[in-house]
């Protein structure tokens, strides 16, 4: 895989909304927070533009995004937030220019279709927390952005959980969100899961949705041959009038109950105020044993 550069105070960031609005005072904290650590920012026209839910029209985000990737003094991509809309402007990117001199792209939630779409590039991006959530975030989750943004040295150690399954495993990091994991199958957005180790997570879901999400990610063949699987926040589930009868970990547990590699559940990461960053397309070893689970680049 192809690593971005990493980078080195005085560079600059662009901050876009791929997906839905948002404004110029929501994102400040993030601006101010890039500015600590020594990088010029630059606003993308999208940050206070409304269309309805979106941060304008297609247009408009295609525009946006299209000139921070075209920009060699653009450094890294920040996606403002989530929400949707980024798989409507997908296919009328060009990425001829990312391809040749690649920049760090950065978020998670719906940003999982520019990380799935780019690792079929062969280049790594970074899944972490977004500007609109920046004034929540836990210290650590703003400390491992900057440290992938700025080094290689990143590894985390949790205490395993009682769903956990043991075993160490190692191979490139893919995934994202589970849902729009799903929604990318048969596109030329989806990934081949074939020995690598695969994170997901998701929010505010259906528990019988979640299991016709893996049930089918299982029928397509998305399990059958990945090293592992790290399990972040399934945060805010909800559940029918008649309950569904199972959690969400015991949901994926029945899901990938015909294969043997090693799980973790619980890792902080995805729509949780402490987002750990993770770099997709990154060799990692993943370590469970009954006590921590500990995941460190190779």
């Amino acid at each position: 895989m192809i690593q971005p550069t990493y980078l080195q105070k005085n560079d600059t960031v662009a901050i876009v909304s791929t997906a839905r609005k948002i404004s110029l005072k929501e994102i400040q904290p993030a601006i101010n927070l890039l500015k600590n650590w020594g990088l010029k920012v630059v606003i993308g026209n999208t940050i206070g533009f409304e269309e309805n839910q979106f941060a304008g029209t297609d247009e408009q985000r295609i525009t946006d995004f299209q000139e921070m990737l075209n920009n060699p003094k653009i450094k890294a991509i920040w996606c403002a937030r989530g929400g949707y809309g980024t798989v409507r402007i997908i296919d009328k990117l060009d990425f001829t220019e990312f391809k040749k001199i690649p920049k760090w792209i950065i978020g998670y939630s719906d940003i999982t279709v520019l990380h799935n779409h780019i690792h079929n590039f062969g280049i790594e991006t970074l899944h972490a927390t977004m500007p609109i959530n920046v004034s929540k975030n836990s210290e650590k989750a703003l400390a491992s952005l900057k440290k992938c943004l700025f080094s290689n040295t990143i590894s985390y150690k949790i205490n395993s959980s009682k769903d956990n399954k043991v075993g160490k495993v190692s191979g490139e990091l893919v995934g994202g969100n589970l849902s729009i994991l799903y929604s990318l199958l048969g596109s030329n957005s989806s990934i081949n899961t074939s020995g690598k180790i695969l994170f997901i997570e998701d929010l505010d879901e259906y528990f019988y949705h979640i299991d016709r999400i893996l049930m089918n990610l299982k029928r397509n063949g998305y399990f059958n041959n990945i090293k592992g699987l790290i399990v972040g926040g399934m945060t805010d589930m909800r559940d029918n009038t008649i309950p569904f009868g199972k959690t969400a970990h015991e949901i994926i547990l029945d899901a990938v109950s015909d294969f043997d590699f090693p799980i973790v559940f619980d890792f902080p990461a995805g729509h949780l105020n402490d987002n750990n960053a993770l770099i997709f397309g990154r060799k990692i070893e993943l370590n469970v044993d009954e006590h921590t689970s500990i995941i460190s680049i190779v």
